[in-house]
């Protein structure tokens, strides 16, 4: 076995959620947030970029869209090991990679956490659903679970667009068309536009990065699909107002009405160190009732907070609301409570 095989065995035995590979340190594994070194002496750029370059060997990939730019994104799957999500860069002149771990079989749901008032979104026939969070906060996991769910209970034509792909979705009772931009694509854009011609029912999309990107999947959501995207926002309300501030000044109140017709469900979702060391998630919940519709439309996005927090006859709950359910079922400490939470004073009073 070759010694970067030798790393990504570990890494998965180790349940590890990445493995970084950077000039003047030791190979490291991240297990529940906390950096583990597995190789016995630091790497200098020489064996960096040994390593990348066997990367690509093992993904039958061309390296030169890497020597051009400067970074790259793909994937690549092991037989009988796992499949890895690479983000491969320059830094300070010599080549580094950091590498997700990603289970072949989607993860069941109750073992991660993710309750049924965010599962039963599947249920969910047309509008937009965003799953927001920052990077490594299981956004793209918790998509997966939303899918898979759509796949096992619904007869429809599936297409996700992502980079790269993560998790591989196997034809159930619906037919799911995975496409990778750069290799299947050219990019979130044209992907999303050619889309509309391919008759689908849910359009995953793997992140709202431009202007371009978002007006085309609200008008996606407004013509009777359901688009569900990824953006990197923390909270409802900023998920809001990045949508909004993407726009020319002109053109918000025209963005706000039609986001305030098109949004269903935002999912704010943060990543949390058990009792024990492990990770688990706390998510906010803001179904979009009447009271929100006209707080988008009327530009009072600041106000939702409060719909939020008593809106739990709604479906909805605020990300403080989570953190003290987990801290009250003893699953989470005080001080990772207090450290998670948007408002730690009142937070703080409520836990007594």
């Amino acid at each position: 076995m070759t010694q970067l095989k030798d790393y990504l065995k570990r890494a998965v035995d180790e349940r590890a959620s990445d493995l970084f590979i950077v000039a003047g340190g030791n190979v490291c594994i991240k297990q529940d947030k906390k950096l583990v070194p597995i190789s016995e002496e630091r790497v200098f750029p020489k064996e960096t970029e040994e390593l990348v370059r066997e990367i690509y060997t093992m993904a039958q990939r061309p390296i030169e869209r890497f020597l051009e730019q400067g970074d790259d994104d793909f994937s690549v799957s092991l037989p009988g090991l796992a499949r890895f999500r690479i983000n491969v860069y320059r830094q300070r002149g010599s080549m580094a990679a950091v590498i997700r771990v990603v289970a072949f079989d989607i993860p069941y749901w109750k073992d991660l956490g993710i309750p049924e008032q965010v599962m039963s979104l599947a249920g969910l026939q047309h509008g937009m659903l965003l799953v927001t969070g920052t990077a490594s906060s299981g956004k793209s996991t918790t998509q997966a679970c939303i899918i898979d769910r759509i796949n096992r209970t619904r007869q429809c034509h599936i297409i996700t667009l992502e980079d790269p792909i993560e998790y591989l979705h196997r034809n159930r009772e619906s037919i799911v068309s995975q496409r990778e931009v750069a290799i299947d694509t050219h990019n979130y854009h044209t992907a999303l536009r050619s889309a509309l011609r391919q008759s689908p029912d849910v359009i995953l999309l793997g992140e709202m990065r431009d202007q371009d990107t978002i007006h085309t999947a609200m008008t996606a959501a407004e013509t009777g699909h359901l688009v569900i995207a990824t953006l990197h926002t923390r909270g409802a309300v900023n998920t809001i107002d990045r949508i909004v501030d993407t726009f020319p000044s002109e053109q918000q109140e025209q963005v706000r009405v039609q986001l305030s017709m098109v949004l269903r469900t935002v999912i704010s979702q943060q990543l949390l160190t058990d009792v024990n060391g492990k990770l688990v998630p706390a998510f906010e919940l803001m179904n979009v009732n009447n009271a929100v519709r006209s707080l988008i439309r009327d530009s009072k996005t600041h106000q939702i907070d409060n719909v939020i927090a008593s809106g739990g006859a709604d479906g909805m709950m605020s990300m403080d609301q989570a953190v003290l359910s987990l801290y009250k079922e003893g699953r989470i400490s005080a001080q990772t409570a207090l450290s998670a939470a948007d408002n730690p004073d009142q937070l703080k009073r409520r836990m007594g």
